[in-house]
């Protein structure tokens, strides 16, 4: 018999038979196509309304119905929830959030609408569409998952109905195993659970971020639909007062801070048509300062202590006093407390709240470093001098006490400073340098380069803070700081020669010998070096220059620091950079070239 053919089949054609059927039969493939693609493309208008469809402004291309799956599984796409949260983004930080955050606002982000509840709650009562499993062994075998009729029964073979409407979900098992025991009376175990609740679809409405009708499950909470809906409005929506209304009649009223800060919430089986109402907000204070919760809390009155309002925000341990901004019609008031009297201080609505660390310093902390044999940290009451550190120094044989140095922290921290308001003037003059030509614009362009490389290596330098304490006669009465640092160097015989020499080194130091002489044991200048340029550094941090004029004479512990040539087509940019590098020389110690 001749084989049948689809009529659309491409046959070879024969020789000299024309392709128009082919051509004919691909155009309208082609066509149909793209009718087809043209029909599934979004319009702008659209699409627009696609970005706006979801309670935050996410793409909801699907309903976000939960279709309940045979046996209580739950659907593909709420299979791995950990997989799900994990894309969700934390709430924001109340301390670094730039406007108050309420209070609450941070359970809404998505993760409770993620997630179903699936644990056992004794009390929930079975109700119509509930599937539950019910097995049997032993002279009778039988396992099967059905849903509760629109009678309340379920249906056993050899049994028959078994009515379980309203019946406890910790007495179903006890309610079905005696129904069976009538049929079957001896040998036959039986096991009934319920395997999945009922969906139903609930109102949520009031002061939340997208009303409307949400779909679920029975036995999920109230939390599960308040996220769905976007959560509470934060800015008008109360979290002390979620109502759960039946038939137009309260059932239920949640108050989400119980929930929040005990960890309790009563479970609640809800019903098809059932609504939950978000009252307006109450009652606000906004907290700050020292505290764990930086955040503006709700109360239920107009007036609270503010040891309630403590008991909630938390305080820091170092925390002492509290301040309170109060706006009383066109006036602003303020008010101070000590935490001690909290109890007795009362916050009225709309007050804003700050709490301060008041506290002076009793007493400082000093570190001792170098040759020194006793304690290595000193502590000294608030306002004591270096002569009454120096009293409880035990200095080692070898230490000069003479070249006593003195560190601190704000020192340091301003010489950062002065150092860094140099390189920003240097380095915008070699992002707006301008040239007249196109060569020289190119040269400008390798010397804005060369610039910022030194400045980003300027940058990195990390200052020491010295205080200098040579040649001064009240050198003693200097106020020390808590954190300062006192070291004793220890007496040596030594000079180091660094900076632009050949051969960086410690040279043993012989009394009456020139600088230049110290310069040709370290192998001699470079050729980047400024001759003219010699520091002297003294174990104590006092700085001297080495000029021509004059003859400096060099101590046993002194440092030679040869400083880099500078040479650039510019004066201006020639005066900056010598002027950073004697800053990083007298702050860092180091000889910082171009």
């Amino acid at each position: 018999m001749p084989t049948a053919r689809h009529p659309k089949t491409a046959l070879p054609a024969p020789a000299g038979r024309p392709t128009m059927l082919r051509l004919t039969t691909v155009a309208t493939l082609l066509g149909a196509l793209a009718l087809s693609a043209a029909a599934q493309t979004p319009t702008p208008t659209q699409r627009q309304d696609l970005l706006n469809a979801g309670p935050r402004g996410l793409v909801e291309f699907a309903p976000a119905a939960r279709p309940q799956p045979a046996g209580g599984a739950r659907p593909a796409a709420e299979a791995s929830p950990g997989q799900a949260q994990a894309a969700l983004p934390l709430p924001p930080d109340p301390a670094a959030s730039p406007v108050p955050l309420m209070f609450g606002s941070q359970m809404f982000s998505g993760r409770f609408a993620s997630e179903a509840f699936s644990g056992f709650n004794p009390e929930y009562q079975i109700a119509v569409g509930d599937r539950v499993t019910v097995r049997m062994w032993g002279g009778f075998n039988h396992e099967a998952t059905q849903a509760v009729d629109a009678q309340g029964n379920l249906f056993i073979p050899n049994v028959g109905p078994v009515k379980v409407l309203g019946v406890r979900n910790a007495e179903l098992n006890a309610i079905v195993e005696t129904q069976v025991k009538r049929t079957f009376r001896a040998s036959v175990g039986v096991y009934a659970t319920l395997e999945a609740a009922q969906p139903v679809k609930v109102y949520v409405t009031g002061f939340v971020r997208a009303p409307g009708l949400y779909a679920g499950l029975s036995s999920d909470s109230v939390l599960y639909y308040l996220d769905r809906a976007g959560g509470i409005d934060p800015a008008r929506g109360s979290y002390l007062q979620v109502d759960v209304l039946r038939n137009g009649r309260p059932r239920a009223e949640v108050d989400l801070y119980r929930f929040l800060l005990e960890g309790r919430i009563d479970p609640m089986q809800l019903q098809d048509g059932d609504t939950i109402v978000v009252a307006p907000r109450k009652h606000t204070v906004q907290v700050g300062g020292e505290v764990l919760n930086p955040y503006v809390f709700e109360f239920a009155s107009a007036q609270v202590s503010a040891a309630d309002l403590l008991a909630i925000a938390r305080p820091r341990p170092g925390a002492t006093h509290l301040s309170i901004v109060r706006k009383i019609g066109v006036e602003r008031r303020s008010e101070y407390h000590p935490l001690s009297t909290a109890a007795n201080v009362v916050i009225q609505d709309g007050d804003e709240v700050t709490l301060t660390s008041d506290k002076y310093p009793g007493t400082i902390l000093v570190r001792v470093e170098g040759a020194h044999l006793g304690e290595r940290s000193l502590v000294l009451p608030y306002g004591a001098r270096l002569k009454d550190a120096v009293a409880r120094l035990k200095p080692a044989p070898q230490a000069n006490v003479a070249a006593l140095q003195l560190y601190r922290r704000s020192v340091a921290d301003r010489q950062r400073e002065l150092l860094e308001g140099s390189l920003r003037s240097l380095e915008t003059y070699a992002l707006t340098a301008r040239s007249a030509t196109s060569e020289e614009a190119s040269l400008r362009q390798r010397e804005g380069e060369q610039i910022l490389q030194f400045v980003e290596r300027a940058r990195r330098v990390q200052t020491r803070g010295q205080v200098v304490l040579a040649d001064a006669t009240g050198a003693g009465e200097t106020l020390l700081e808590d954190g300062d640092v006192i070291r004793l160097p220890e007496a040596s015989n030594v000079v180091l020669v660094s900076g632009e020499v050949l051969m960086p080194n410690a040279l043993v130091f012989r009394d009456g010998e020139e600088i230049e002489s110290y310069i040709r044991r370290a192998g001699g200048y470079t050729q980047g070096a400024d001759e003219a340029r010699v520091l002297v550094v003294r174990q104590d941090g006092s700085i001297v220059e080495a000029l021509p004029s004059a003859r400096t004479v060099l101590r046993a512990g002194d440092e030679l620091m040869v400083l880099p040539k500078v040479e650039t087509k510019n004066i201006e940019v020639t005066r900056g950079i010598t002027q950073i590098i004697y800053q990083i020389a007298v702050a860092a110690r180091i000889a910082l070239g171009l």
